[in-house]
């Protein structure tokens, strides 16, 4: 064979060496391994809970006691509201499930030409976590949830609706919570009880609902919420703040009677 030939075939060969490299690269990637197929987008949001619609905020309090005594104005005029700490520190308050912006900005004018209220915002349904978490999942609505939650910690125990007297208590706590994230959570600790879906202990995901025993036996009379890692965060009782508590403390493991989860 003279040498031109010998050179065209070792180019041919060279070629298909080259080829059959690359498709090793398209398959097993530089490290050697398999490529891992993209990550499929999560799943879609379901939740037991109605989602919020429209809702009015209110307020920028340094001092608790401002944020409460317009609780309690609201509370008077027969509109349910709470307050929560907003990241800036500040205490605001906020209320209402309105089907649309007209419908709540109207409710907020009445408030406002009774003197009422002062300055207000209107907080829009794709506000909330809730509706971020059907295009993100429910992975990213738990986190936001604990993330509120975990952001009452320090608060002193207080309620500014119809019970103030009784302080924000742990059915408020909860409640106000899932709310702040587009969730409208039934009021009292026994109703939310009743409307979640029964959770093994041992498959207990942050945001779901821890409740306890703790007027009797048997009788569901305290809630937090799940943090992850054996902990919840709840409104303990009058005269002491939110804070985490552990559910293996003795006092809480035997008065546990079960937990919900609202998110699927």
């Amino acid at each position: 064979m003279d040498a031109a030939k010998r050179i065209t075939r070792l180019r041919s060969k060279s070629g298909l060496i080259l080829v059959f490299s690359a498709l090793l690269l398209c398959v097993f990637g530089c490290g050697g391994t398999a490529l891992v197929s993209p990550s499929p987008p999560p799943a879609e949001l379901e939740s037991d809970l109605a989602s919020t619609g429209y809702s009015i905020q209110l307020g920028a309090f340094s001092i608790l006691d401002n944020a409460v005594r317009l609780t309690q104005s609201l509370e008077s005029q027969g509109v349910h509201a709470y307050y929560f700490v907003h990241p800036t520190g500040l205490y605001k308050v906020r209320f209402g499930d309105f089907p649309s912006r007209e419908i709540a900005q109207r409710k907020a004018e009445t408030l406002r030409a009774a003197g009422i209220i002062e300055e207000y915002y209107i907080i829009r349904p794709e506000d909330y976590a809730a509706q971020k978490g059907r295009k993100y999942g429910s992975t990213y609505l738990r986190k936001e949830i604990v993330k509120t939650a975990r952001s009452f910690i320090g608060v002193p125990y207080r309620w500014g609706g119809s019970a103030a007297n009784a302080g924000f208590d742990c059915s408020g706590l909860t409640m106000a919570v899932y709310q702040l994230n587009g969730l409208n959570l039934p009021r009292s600790s026994r109703e939310q009880f009743s409307t979640g879906t029964p959770v093994n202990k041992s498959q207990l995901l942050r945001g779901d609902l821890v409740f306890f025993a703790t007027s009797g036996p048997g009788r569901v009379s305290h809630v937090g919420v799940y943090a992850g890692r054996n902990r919840f965060v709840h409104a303990p009782g009058r005269g002491k703040r939110i804070r985490t508590d552990s559910l293996s403390n003795r006092y809480f493991s035997t008065r546990y009677v079960g937990a919900r989860t609202y998110l699927r």
